[in-house]
């Protein structure tokens, strides 16, 4: 018996495009929505037709698969755009969300451009599962995708995310991952991570540790399959030292009024205004 049988009277789709999660491993986790959706359209666009076909294969249908990826030429997206007047097409990537790593927003923009129905079906997606197996802060975070292959650029991606008060969640591959965790760990020092992958699948794993730790672990070989590192957000700022407000009371007394300048230096420090004003008047009369 198909498990995700398409209703009577459920077999025409409106025109316009359907953006279509898929499963990141587990096949059982694409949802009897998104199946109805791929049975039904009247083509899929497809990071790799070998892959979709699998998934089509396993829900009992077939559909004619358009190729669209980061290789693919405008006139692709400008024909798939067309189409949507007239016919439901699915956007579908390998494997989880699309538009999630991937270069699907530019069809959704031109789509959206062009005044086509535009629909969400919500399903896996690796950087979220990956969050919640890391056992870190999930309150804010930053999907960062990939790093840089390049040394230079990667340092620097790095240090600009190291400022981002919240949890990190990035990409990588297998080969990549010790010199990744390394770069991780010169840059925002000893964190709290996670190194997760294969999801879903029957060999996933989340191993957790410091990013030293870590490191060391994958330093021998990378493991396979897809991976997601997951970074803790940066620890409180210590508190400046006294010396330091002292003179930065200094110089703000110079050029604003008392208050104005207590404002200024809590603002910059985080500190209690009402004490910078205190002891700017202490200062004064020192």
């Amino acid at each position: 018996m198909n498990p995700y049988p398409v209703s009577p009277g459920e077999d025409r789709l409106e025109p316009g495009l359907y953006i279509v999660a898929t499963p990141i491993g587990n096949l059982g986790d694409l949802s009897p929505r998104a199946a109805s959706i791929l049975a039904r359209a009247d083509a899929i666009a497809v990071e790799d037709s070998r892959v979709t076909a699998k998934l089509l294969n396993h829900i009992g249908t077939k559909r004619r698969m358009i190729p669209y990826h980061d290789h693919s030429a405008d006139h692709v997206r400008t024909d798939l755009v067309a189409r949507l007047a007239t016919e439901s097409i699915a956007l579908v990537s390998d494997a989880g969300t699309p538009l999630i790593s991937d270069p699907g927003y530019k069809l959704v923009r031109a789509a959206r451009a062009a005044g086509h129905a535009i629909v969400t079906i919500p399903g896996p997606c690796a950087a979220i599962a990956a969050l919640t197996l890391a056992g870190l802060p999930t309150d804010r975070f930053l999907f960062a995708g990939f790093l840089p292959v390049k040394e230079k650029a990667k340092a620097d991606t790095i240090l600009e995310l190291g400022a981002v008060r919240a949890t990190l969640v990035l990409y990588e591959s297998g080969p990549r991952l010790h010199a990744t965790l390394t770069a991780l760990h010169t840059h925002l020092g000893d964190r709290d991570a996670a190194v997760t992958r294969e999801i879903s699948k029957a060999y996933e794993e989340a191993v957790t540790g410091t990013l030293s730790v870590l490191a060391e672990r994958y330093a021998e070989s990378g493991p396979r399959g897809e991976i997601v590192i997951v970074v803790a957000p940066p620890g409180e700022a210590p508190p400046p030292e006294p010396d330091a407000v002292d003179a930065l009371l200094r110089d703000a007394v110079t050029r604003l009024p008392m208050a104005k300048a207590a404002a200024e230096v809590a603002k910059a420090t985080g500190l209690d205004k009402r004490d910078l004003y205190a002891r700017a008047l202490a200062m004064r009369n020192e």
